[in-house]
C-alpha cells in the first residue's frame, strides 16, 4: 500500500476517534461517560497533531546528530504539556463528579438539570 493511502487512512481513523468522542460527549447521560468521551476526544486530537508533524527518517533531538536529520522537539513538548493538563482536568472532573454524587445522589445529567437550585 502506498504511503499516501496509508497516511490518509490513518488520518481518517484518527478523525473517526475524535468524532466518536464528540458524539459520545453529546449523547452521554452520565457524567463519568462524559469525562471518558472528553478524554477520547483529547487523545484523538493529540494523535492527529502527532501524525501531522511526523516525518519518517528523522532522529530524536536527544542524541548528538546533525541538525538536518533532527526532529523538531516543539510538537512533542506541546503534546507532553497537553497530556499533563488533560490528566489534571480529568482528575478534577472526577473529583467534582464524586462531590456531585455525594450531594445529589445521582450522576445523571437530566436529573441534575431538573432539580431546583
Amino acid at each position: 500500500m502506498p504511503t499516501t493511502i496509508l497516511n490518509h487512512l490513518e488520518t481518517f481513523l484518527i478523525l473517526a476517534i475524535i468524532l466518536s468522542g464528540f458524539v459520545g460527549l453529546a449523547t452521554a447521560k452520565n457524567i463519568i461517560r462524559s469525562i471518558i468521551c472528553l478524554n477520547i476526544t483529547q487523545t484523538g486530537i493529540i494523535l492527529l497533531f502527532l501524525s501531522l508533524v511526523y516525518e519518517p527518517g528523522m532522529l530524536p533531538p536527544v542524541l548528538p546528530t546533525p541538525t538536518q536529520s533532527m526532529v523538531d522537539p516543539t510538537p512533542e513538548a506541546l503534546v507532553i504539556t497537553t497530556i499533563v493538563i488533560g490528566a489534571a482536568i480529568t482528575s478534577l472532573a472526577l473529583m467534582m463528579s464524586i462531590k456531585i454524587f455525594h450531594h445529589y445522589g445521582t450522576l445523571d445529567w437530566k436529573e441534575l438539570a431538573d432539580r431546583e437550585g
